[in-house]
């Protein structure tokens, strides 16, 4: 994976957090213990330090990035969806980003809350704990249900296994040209049903 200091700041990267080879980390970065970053992620950390705490993950194409002179902080157990942008933000913990959201500057969205797919969250708005935000731009529908967390901490509980198995099991190679027969299927010890 491509590491970059910057004005002599160099990423952190815990030894149990998985990045991608694809990904790129960029200057004043912090990714802590059993946190997943996904392949073509972008972490920029040259105008503001990012922090990504423990369990959280940054899924494919995701981009994180600061704003000048803050912290951009997903705290313990986030969870980005895929082509998500976060910018310059604080997300608390166990809170879910939906697919293809944009997270804007000087946002705060407290624990335990869930930004639907496709939302625009605009600069400076502030969310309270366990709020359902959906939309472009983004507002609270209503409180998170205990059905939903409940749904979106599993879904977080397998990106924690995949950090896991991506550090053993994940291999670069050549294709097959053929179908084995005995092709085996990949096995997960829980399963993610659809909300």
């Amino acid at each position: 994976m491509p590491v970059y200091q910057f004005a002599n700041v160099t990423p952190v990267i815990h030894s149990s957090a998985f990045v991608h080879p694809s990904a790129e980390i960029i200057g004043d970065v912090i990714i802590e213990e059993n946190v997943y970053i996904g392949p073509l992620a972008v972490l920029r950390g040259d105008f503001g330090r990012l922090i990504v705490k423990s369990g959280s993950n940054i899924q494919d194409n995701c981009v994180m990035h600061g704003f000048p002179g803050k912290d951009t902080v997903l705290e313990k157990n986030v969870h980005v969806g895929h082509g998500a942008i976060i910018h310059g933000c604080h997300i608390f913990e166990n809170t879910l980003v939906g697919m293809n959201s944009v997270i804007m500057d000087l946002v705060i969205i407290e624990k335990e809350s869930i930004v639907g797919a496709n939302s625009f969250v605009k600069a400076k708005s502030y969310y309270q704990e366990r709020s359902l935000i959906l939309g472009s731009p983004a507002r609270k529908i209503r409180d998170v249900s205990d059905e939903e967390l409940h749904w979106k901490e599993n879904g977080t509980h397998l990106y924690q296994q995949l950090a896991h198995r991506c550090q053993t099991e994940l291999k670069l190679v050549e294709p097959l040209t053929e179908l084995d027969v005995d092709r085996p299927r990949i096995i997960w010890e829980s399963t993610h049903d659809l909300k």
